[in-house]
């Protein structure tokens, strides 16, 4: 029978890999808590529709990466591609939208067929925020709208997550705007009219989406369509005057938050429901996978679930990304290595003791060798920095034996409160 492996594109996190992955995770919900942002839980599996509606028909992601399968029952459903939709569905299922803003952080695996490339995999796994319902989009009194503040703040989230992994140095904040449904409209129709001299020499793809959406052609990394979308018309040029002042208040509020940015005029958002800012943290330390961190503004997406039309901004980022830019693994949890060096009540003695200093709260393993040969072996194996010893002389006494591994100095206590306390002072010292 042949050995069997992990599917394409999907891996295993074990040891060093899962420890990164876990302090991306640990490190973006407790930023994202500072900026009180609550986790919520979506399934890994919606209803087709929620994606297919969502995403847009045209886009590489429904048309070529969606996970679809019919259940037993005959239903359509998607193993989830992103996050942003599930979001803004739990909002509408759970009846929440007359509490709003909703501030939304998640963490998980999303799935899409493509090919695997360096920290891009089929299954893999992402952290993001949603901020809903920070509306209206007009200028009362004079004011900039709170979309504007709120927009501002997601990115400074973003920034702080990056900051607290040590790899915001690494990492460029360019950002954009795709104005309003009016400016994209004049944006639009110019585009068109530019794009039409190039018909023969754009893509296959790109030629479909000229006259479905011509906006995704200047996301296409096809290199025949990037020499074309070089010089293509810029939608800062057809900006409204409402548009233009929103965008030059987040670039404001950027500056108040103390998030250093760049402008990239060719900064669009994949998928249908964007509007207003667009924004990537890009690195060069990944080659080609070189965005960490996306998200943007969003219009008429929880309307799409058959809620009212609530506006939303967030972004989302690929946890094995960010793993790979870590400086360093966090050190594995090394525990204290309990050995009773024989059986019956030198055992017991020994389970005891196990379990004090777990419910202590400090990590601990019990040797299942009643050698103190072996028992050490294992501890030196594991990287334990403390041994508790039960003899019999010890059960005699009533006493535990608390060894120094590093130090090689041992010291004998009768009250389980100092042997806690003893083991507890080693571990601090070797911090």
């Amino acid at each position: 029978m042949p050995r069997l492996q992990p599917p394409r594109g999907t891996h295993d996190l074990i040891g060093e890999e899962q420890r990164r992955h876990r302090f991306v995770t640990e490190t973006a919900r407790r930023i994202a808590e500072t900026y009180g942002f609550a986790e919520w839980s979506t399934p890994i599996f919606e209803d087709t529709a929620v994606f297919a509606r969502t995403l847009g028909e045209t886009s590489d992601v429904v048309t070529k990466e969606m996970y679809t399968f019919a259940d037993r029952g005959g239903d359509s459903l998607t193993l989830r591609p992103e996050g942003t939709a599930g979001v803004c569905r739990a909002l509408v299922s759970n009846g929440l939208t007359q509490s709003l803003p909703q501030r939304v952080f998640y963490a998980g695996p999303m799935f899409r067929y493509e090919r695997p490339q360096k920290g891009r995999f089929r299954q893999f796994h992402q952290i993001g925020v949603e901020l809903l319902g920070p509306s209206p989009l007009t200028f009362p009194d004079g004011r900039l709208p709170s979309g504007v503040i709120a927009d501002a703040e997601i990115i400074a989230c973003g920034h702080d997550i990056l900051h607290h992994l040590g790899i915001d140095a690494d990492v460029t904040l360019e950002i954009n705007t795709l104005g309003d449904a009016a400016s994209r409209e004049k944006h639009r129709a110019a585009l068109v009219a530019y794009l039409r001299d190039f018909v023969s020499d754009l893509s296959d793809d790109s030629r479909l989406r000229l006259e479905k959406n011509p906006l995704r052609i200047l996301d296409s990394k096809d290199p025949r369509d990037q020499a074309i979308i070089a010089g293509a018309p810029k939608i800062t040029a057809h900006l409204s005057d409402e548009a233009q002042k929103f965008y030059d208040g987040v670039k404001k509020y950027l500056y108040i938050f103390d998030v250093p940015f760049k402008e990239n005029p060719r900064i669009v958002r994949g998928l249908d429901y964007y509007s207003h800012t667009a924004f990537e943290f890009i690195t060069t330390r990944l080659g080609a996978q070189g965005t960490v961190m996306a998200g943007g503004r969003y219009e008429g997406l929880v309307g799409e679930m058959g809620g009212p039309q609530v506006s939303g901004v967030g972004f989302a980022a690929g946890i094995e990304r960010l793993a790979m830019l870590l400086a360093r693994a966090p050190e594995a949890i090394a525990p204290a290595m309990v050995i009773s060096l024989g059986a019956g009540e030198i055992e017991e003695t020994g389970l005891k003791m196990l379990q004090a200093l777990r419910r202590a709260g400090v990590a601990a393993e019990f040797s299942y060798h009643a050698a103190l040969k072996r028992g050490l072996e294992r501890a030196d194996k594991i990287g334990s920095l403390v041994a508790v010893l039960i003899g019999e002389d010890e059960v005699k006494n009533h006493s535990v034996i608390v060894r120094d591994l590093t130090r090689r100095e041992q010291n004998a206590y009768t009250a389980i409160e100092d042997v806690i306390a003893a083991v507890k002072k080693i571990f601090a010292e070797h911090a």
